[in-house]
């Protein structure tokens, strides 16, 4: 009598091992998507430490700056470390990237940044202190809305 496994057993196996690799490949993946918004929340929450740097140093976040133009010159966007952050949260989210504001009075400033899990929205923090989640991601006059 010869001993070892069948052909159907074989596949049997091989079956069960290819749904299980399956389900844990579905939740890794929601983990990672999870695990890069949690990086973008991190740099967001470090650019308000650098905005508040800039600002202790210049008197103020800039000139304004509308429509969500991050690169507007004379404003704190493009300051080095700010703008390293930025990019940062912006590699780790959505490929919407970022959008920056600077109210006219250059006193308040919003970022906000595409989160990269589906339906996630956007992180947006001001220069209130306000930390939070949106849907569209719209800064306007300095203010998460």
């Amino acid at each position: 009598m010869k001993k070892g496994f069948t052909l159907i057993e074989l596949l049997v196996v091989i079956a069960i091992i290819g749904i299980l690799s399956s389900v844990v490949l579905a939740s890794l993946n929601s983990a990672r998507s999870k695990g890069s918004d949690a990086a973008v929340r991190a740099a967001m929450s470090g650019l308000r430490t650098q905005a508040d740097l800039y600002y202790d140093t210049n008197g103020d976040y800039g000139i304004k700056v509308a429509d969500g133009n991050c690169a507007t010159a004379s404003s704190m966007f493009v300051d080095t470390s700010v703008k390293a952050i930025i990019d940062n949260a912006v590699s780790n989210g959505g490929s919407a990237g970022a959008k920056c504001e600077v109210d006219i009075t250059g006193e308040a400033y919003a970022v906000s940044v595409n989160l990269k899990t589906s339906g996630a929205g956007y992180f947006c923090i001001d220069s209130s202190g306000a930390a939070t989640t949106t849907s569209a991601g719209t800064v306007t006059d300095g203010v998460c809305s």
